[in-house]
């Protein structure tokens, strides 16, 4: 009994009782020294709002609810003022809004009229594009830039000084692609990088550069070209060129009027008239 402490509260006996080492001994109501009050049990109660009682709380309520409504109005009244005080820039920013609304939706209709157009024009679906061969991909990549709005010529050949398509466009300049039709699966290393950007400029006098595979890049690979702004479009977004009409300039997010030029790139922008495709490809009716 040294343990319990036994106080009289208003004629009710209540224990305090705690247990110093040991076990509770399935005591009702036992916790060790250091333990939190009430325990798991004080966790599971919820917190409940619950009504008032008698005249002095309900007198406490309505002054609460008479000071946060005081509140509310006064707020209120300050917007009204400020709106009635500024109101012409309120109305400015409110038409910029909506003009910035109704020019997205405007944007996004046409783009997606656009690619209609592209598409209804050409699209390869990506198991055509693995069963061409090395030149017939190039063909096709060219009648993908086309398709575009660029003027591009296929040029790859043996010494193509890593350039299989080149291609001009009134607003990004000179574009040079090297192609890499592989197995499905396959990777393009960081090598082929170094080529392209090394003779793209000085060589083809382009303002960009691109290496396009039906395959894959390693991560040096990715990392080297992004470094470099050297473009590099693998499987997925090849898939989103050919096949869902995404052009290439936007898929590269090409700057517009050269801001960024390769070393050796040309100064002069004058692009080539568009129009002759050659003997191949499906803008020239041949496969």
């Amino acid at each position: 009994m040294d343990d319990r402490r036994y106080r009289r509260r208003g004629g009710v006996v209540g224990a305090d009782l705690r247990i110093r080492g040991g076990s509770a001994g399935g005591v009702p109501g036992a916790r060790r020294d250091g333990d939190a009050v009430g325990g798991p049990l004080m966790a599971r109660r919820r917190l409940a709002i619950r009504r008032p009682r008698g005249p002095v709380e309900y007198g406490a309520a309505a002054l609460i609810f008479a000071a946060v409504a005081s509140l509310v109005v006064r707020l209120l009244v300050w917007v009204g003022e400020a709106l009635m005080r500024w109101w012409p820039a309120v109305a400015v920013l409110a038409l910029l809004g909506l003009g910035g609304g109704a020019a997205r939706v405007v944007s996004s209709r046409r783009e997606n009229a656009a690619r209609a157009r592209r598409l209804s024009v050409l699209r390869f679906s990506l198991a055509e594009l693995d069963a061409m061969d090395d030149r017939q991909f190039e063909f096709a990549l060219r009648d993908l830039l086309i398709r575009d709005g660029w003027s591009a010529r296929q040029v790859g050949q043996q010494g193509d000084q890593a350039a299989d398509v080149i291609a001009d466009h009134p607003l990004y300049g000179r574009l040079v692609v090297q192609a890499k039709h592989t197995k499905v699966g396959a990777k393009v290393g960081s090598q082929v990088m170094y080529q392209v950007n090394g003779t793209a400029g000085p060589v083809h006098r382009a303002n960009a550069a691109a290496v396009v595979t039906n395959g894959g890049f390693t991560r040096d690979a990715r990392q080297w070209g992004e470094r470099h702004a050297v473009g590099w479009v693998d499987r997925e977004r090849l898939c989103s060129w050919a096949e869902r009409g995404v052009p290439l300039h936007q898929l590269l997010q090409l700057p517009a009027l050269a801001r960024r030029r390769l070393p050796g790139a040309r100064r002069t922008r004058i692009a080539a008239p568009y129009g002759q495709t050659g003997s191949e490809g499906r803008m020239g009716n041949v496969r």
